[in-house]
């Protein structure tokens, strides 16, 4: 097509609402269990025990471990945009037969089949929003969609805060599929990743998906020293490749940062509202400091992505999460409520907020090609973190002191993550002298 007759570029800014829009479902289908737990312990129909309500908090969360790795190992394979749509119709699908289930059986296994669709869209919505993004302003364009999730967080919270008093946890789930309408505009709107595209040979295709949208057509990737798909001529799509030669120490170092960093906030959105009852606070207030830490995150998320375009996201994930560690360690203290607030919404802003600037660091560390793979499986190690931390969470509560002992327990996982995550490079290492001084040198720093 000539460049004359060529029609304007359309705005890839509904890429982005879509993938926003999306994530807001995300979070909110996340959060919901965490809201109303404590309508759920010691509260008909199910009548959970602390220890049960950990547990079908960690066996949900395995379904969001397996969504993780499904959609890593896929989307590089059948398209980001099946997986996108499959994972919000599950996850929609799955919060409305959570809200009917007739005992806690049929609840945890909807549980699970929710937060599967809930693992699966948060890599693919990552990788695709930042194919769509101009290098100059990736961190703050990502950082407005990865805001996405604790916005979502935060309407649970609200909305958990006002109805699960008087109606229990049903309303909750059933607001959620709402969602359900938004798929076929999904299905008309969401367009294919042109890097997915062109690796399976649809040239014609993807180009018409960069003229769509102003993509320029990028150069030839570099691929990463001593892989398989580097051998092969150039993919980097296979889950070995991402832990092979030199690619394994900076993978297994990303992968221990989203462990530490999702069992702290798996653990801390499960826990926090039921530890401020038994600490003397009512159900709505207990819930409302849920919705303080999600504020904290979304707040956190936003600044953190407008300084990571200017200063890198490597750097502002380590002070996210020091900043969080130091927060919850005055939180052991039990300040006054005000005081209390504040450190609160700190711990969200370091902790919640620097969990989505590291999946940004994580969308620019690994290749367009690989980005989905890279991404989903770190995330879906991860969740192995997220999976602990529920349990893990209940039996801190079962002490004698819950919030002096949730909070030191999770400035320590919080800590452990700013540590792992130094020792991670900027950049994944690549065959040549000078790129792999540049990468020792990053892990110096």
């Amino acid at each position: 097509m000539s460049t004359a007759t060529r029609s304007a570029p359309r705005s890839r800014t509904l890429v982005y609402v879509l993938c926003w829009l999306c994530l807001v479902a995300d979070g909110y289908d996340l959060m919901a269990y965490g809201a109303t737990l404590p309508a759920l312990i010691g509260q008909p129909p199910f009548n959970l025990t602390v220890d049960g309500a950990g547990h079908v908090g960690s066996l949900a969360l395995t379904g969001m471990l397996a969504g993780s790795l499904v959609a890593g190992t896929l989307t590089d394979r059948i398209g980001r945009r099946k997986i996108f749509l499959a994972s919000v119709t599950i996850f929609s699908a799955g919060m409305v037969l959570a809200a009917l289930a007739p005992n806690v059986e049929a609840f945890v296994a909807l549980r699970i089949l929710t937060c599967f669709g809930v693992g699966g869209l948060l890599p693919t919505a990552v990788a695709l929003a930042s194919e769509f993004t101009r290098p100059e302003t990736r961190s703050r364009t990502l950082g407005l969609v990865l805001t996405g999730p604790p916005v979502g967080m935060v309407v649970a919270s609200f909305f958990a805060s006002r109805v699960v008093a008087d109606h229990g946890f049903r309303p909750v789930y059933l607001a959620a599929g709402l969602m359900l309408l938004v798929v076929p505009v999904l299905f008309r709107a969401l367009p294919e990743s042109p890097s997915y595209l062109a690796a399976r040979g649809d040239a014609e295709a993807a180009a018409r998906v960069r003229d769509t949208y102003g993509l320029p057509t990028p150069a030839a990737p570099a691929v990463p020293a001593g892989t398989a798909a580097g051998a092969a001529g150039g993919r980097f799509s296979s889950v070995t490749a991402l832990v092979s030669g030199r690619m394994l120490v900076p993978t297994l170092l990303i992968w221990a940062t989203t462990f530490f960093s999702l069992l702290t906030v798996f653990g801390i959105t499960t826990w926090l509202p039921q530890v401020m009852a038994t600490s003397g606070y009512g159900l709505g207030s207990s819930i409302n400091f849920l919705l303080v830490y999600c504020l904290g995150a979304v707040v956190g998320t936003v600044i953190a992505a407008w300084l990571a375009d200017r200063f890198g996201p490597k750097p502002l994930v380590i002070a996210g999460y020091l900043a969080a560690a130091i927060a919850l360690t005055l939180v052991s203290g039990q300040p006054a409520t005000g005081l209390l607030v504040v450190l609160v919404m700190l711990a969200g802003f370091g902790g919640f907020g620097t969990q989505n600037i590291l999946n940004d660091f994580i969308a620019r560390f690994y290749p367009a090609s690989s980005r989905a793979s890279g991404l989903g499986w770190a995330l879906g190690v991860g969740r192995i973190g997220g999976i602990v931390g529920p349990t893990f969470g209940a039996w801190v509560v079962s002490g004698n002191d819950p919030l002096h002992a949730t909070a030191t327990a999770f400035a320590i996982t919080a800590l452990l993550g700013g540590i792992v995550m130094a020792l991670v490079p900027k950049k994944a290492p690549l065959d040549t002298p000078a790129a792999e001084a540049a990468s020792l040198e990053e892990i110096a720093r």
